[in-house]
């Protein structure tokens, strides 16, 4: 295995070198993922699950090494192949995969009984409680929404302890609302419990909301791998990415809910948006998205429009992507917006600069 330390500078936890080769596809790869949370972002077909798979050990690949927390559980030239139970990583499949026949509750005691006392990181009723299951405990899983189902199979894969949580495109089958509800839920999990994650997704917006780092694959290879800003705008991830879909999906306090016919008020770091009327109520914590071509940018505070809001920002970095600059600013929050090169040019944007952001409030998506 090549020793090649991450990027960022962050300790190593996962250190992979495969090999699977089956009839029309081979994916051949390494890579070194720091503790915290990594994507692997590509487009279908390109080998991510077969990773994930081979992480996991529900495939063995044909050779290579795969480390993780320092622990070998697979190589090919050792004659070490450890079976999943063993390796104690936990699985959130595309659509859960939950036990129909038990509640909520069981589902997410299952292997938490089954893990040694001492070596459990949360209880079911606190995984619940910080997942916002609480109140579904009792109920069959097969009377839940989408989400909820999701939500139930991350806390059943955090009940057992797990060193290494890996997720495989559990956003996919959920429309807009669910899928930033169960983003801002990751995240939180990455901060309360510490748990590092492998994280596969075709969208560079789920990426961009809980990345930091970013392994990008195409045709069973890795084409990049680093900091998230950097891969966004990478020649090779450039390539294969739909940037017209990008949008930065981000946690907002509800100051002011709007009437039927009024705006509401949305606390986003240090701003205070203006957005469409929502059914949240005053201190709800909700989640927004905005596109990143739909922000406007201007140097100074813009004359009367009809945008609803001009907040000041930073720029932090430019970033060239392929006929577009990707400019990602800080508002206390780190936003991306996409740019023409003209307009940037025009603009002469550099990093710290001070910026203003210009949204319209019905570019603001809120769900509850």
């Amino acid at each position: 295995m090549t020793e090649t330390a991450p990027q960022g500078g962050a300790p190593p936890f996962l250190e992979f070198r495969v090999s699977k080769s089956y009839d029309a596809f081979t994916l051949d790869c390494e890579g070194v993922f720091p503790s915290g949370i990594t994507a692997v972002f590509g487009p279908s077909g390109s080998g991510k699950t077969t990773l994930l798979d081979s992480i996991a050990g529900m495939i063995s690949p044909d050779c290579g090494e795969i480390r993780a927390g320092g622990r070998l559980v697979y190589s090919s030239r050792a004659r070490v192949d450890l079976p999943p139970e063993k390796r104690r990583f936990g699985y959130v499949f595309q659509h859960g995969a939950l036990f129909p026949q038990m509640s909520v509750r069981a589902n997410i005691s299952y292997g938490y009984r089954l893990t040694p006392e001492s070596e459990r990181l949360a209880a079911p009723d606190d995984l619940a409680d910080l997942l916002g299951l609480s109140h579904l405990m009792d109920r069959g899983v097969a009377n839940l929404s989408g989400g909820e189902r999701q939500r139930v199979a991350l806390a059943r894969a955090l009940a057992i302890s797990p060193r290494l949580l890996l997720l495989d495109e559990p956003l996919a089958s959920l429309d807009a609302a669910y899928r930033a509800s169960i983003l801002l839920h990751l995240n939180r999990v990455s901060e309360r419990l510490g748990v590092s994650m492998v994280f596969v997704s075709h969208s560079l917006s789920e990426v961009l909301a809980l990345a930091p780092f970013t392994y990008a694959l195409d045709g069973g290879r890795m084409i990049a791998h680093g900091p998230t800003p950097e891969i966004l705008a990478h020649p090779g991830v450039s390539r294969i990415a739909d940037y017209g879909t990008l949008e930065n999906i981000l946690e907002a306090e509800v100051v002011d809910s709007g009437g039927c016919e009024s705006a509401s008020a949305l606390r986003v770091g240090d701003a205070l948006l203006v957005g469409p009327p929502t059914l949240s109520q005053p201190g709800d914590l909700a989640s927004i998205s905005i596109g990143a071509g739909d922000i406007i940018l201007s140097l100074g505070v813009p004359p009367m429009t009809s945008a609803r809001n001009a907040v000041p920002a930073v720029v932090r970095e430019l970033r060239d992507a392929g006929g577009r600059v990707l400019v990602h600013v800080d508002l206390g929050v780190p936003l991306v917006v996409e740019v023409t090169p003209a307009a940037a040019a025009e603009l002469a944007l550099r990093p710290d600069q001070d910026i203003y952001l210009v949204i319209k409030s019905n570019s603001i998506l809120v769900f509850a």
